[in-house]
């Protein structure tokens, strides 16, 4: 089984520009047009994807605690191009500058809020999202590094980032089992929304006072995934995401005094592809 190129599970929703991206547009947008048969860059045969995500994850980031949550997967994509291998990790992206082993393109990632019983006298964090671009590079034809680098909007200000590599294998043309390390690093001003305790928070919560003095790497773990391409419309998979708490992160009285370093997520999923033609 292989993912059509431009796939990107929307299982977080956000909208991105990297602006060294820009550099590629011009020379990305003119071989789409070659290449088309039709008038138009987007003339073609697309496909949109849409399912459904059910899995058990921490209330919150650092939490001990866990709840069952659903989320919609909505993908788009052009076929009869490179196939591409896609994680369920992936944030929602749009390669502008796209080469047989090597992506560039816009990411972002919708953010939940923080709040209530979640994470009990702690401040409130809304609900936002994250904006940024995406690298990916494929050394070989069974192995995947990416990157992505993001700017916070509403939620957080602060600058994230995730590196991740993953191995796949086709054991059968139906069936491909995937997997490999992850690392997520943060800026000072994610750290202070997310993990740091001012005095009010401290004297309503019972936790101790905790100022992250700087940023740096948030986690480190490993992820993968058995997918099985059940009929030629109809995907199913089964995935976990595992990851270890490091750094400012795990220095927080949030996660020492009332969470846990480790972060565990286990889920299935289910999509079913539309095909259609645009002229």
């Amino acid at each position: 089984m292989r993912l059509r190129n431009h796939w990107c599970i929307l299982r977080k929703a956000g909208l991105a520009l990297l602006p060294v991206s820009f550099v590629f547009v011009s020379s990305a947008a003119a071989e789409n047009v070659e290449k088309s048969s039709g008038r138009y860059f987007w003339s073609g045969n697309w496909s949109l994807t849409v399912g459904g995500d059910f899995y058990r994850q921490p209330r919150f980031t650092g939490s001990s605690k866990y709840i069952l949550s659903a989320q919609p997967l909505i993908s788009f994509g052009q076929t009869g191009v490179a196939e591409r291998f896609s994680s369920r990790n992936d944030n929602i992206s749009f390669a502008l500058l796209d080469m047989q082993d090597f992506r560039v393109g816009i990411t972002g990632e919708f953010l939940m809020a923080r709040g209530g019983s979640q994470a009990d006298g702690l401040k409130d964090v809304p609900w936002g999202g994250e904006v940024g671009g995406f690298m990916e590079f494929y050394p070989t034809d069974w192995f995947r590094m990416r990157a992505e680098l993001r700017h916070g909007i509403r939620a957080h200000k602060g600058i994230v980032g995730e590196l991740a590599g993953d191995a796949f294998y086709d054991v059968t043309p139906a069936i491909r089992v995937s997997g490999g390390p992850r690392v997520n690093f943060a800026s000072k001003k994610y750290f202070d929304t997310y993990y740091g305790i001012n005095a009010e928070e401290s004297v309503a919560s019972g936790l101790s006072v905790y100022d992250p003095d700087g940023g740096g790497i948030s986690s480190v773990g490993l992820g993968g995934a058995i997918t099985w391409k059940t009929t030629d419309k109809i995907t199913t998979s089964l995935y976990t995401e595992y990851s270890n708490l490091q750094g400012k992160a795990a220095d927080s009285s949030l996660v020492k005094e009332r969470g846990s370093r480790n972060q565990l997520t286990v889920g299935v999923s289910a999509t079913y592809r539309f095909d259609f033609t645009l002229d």
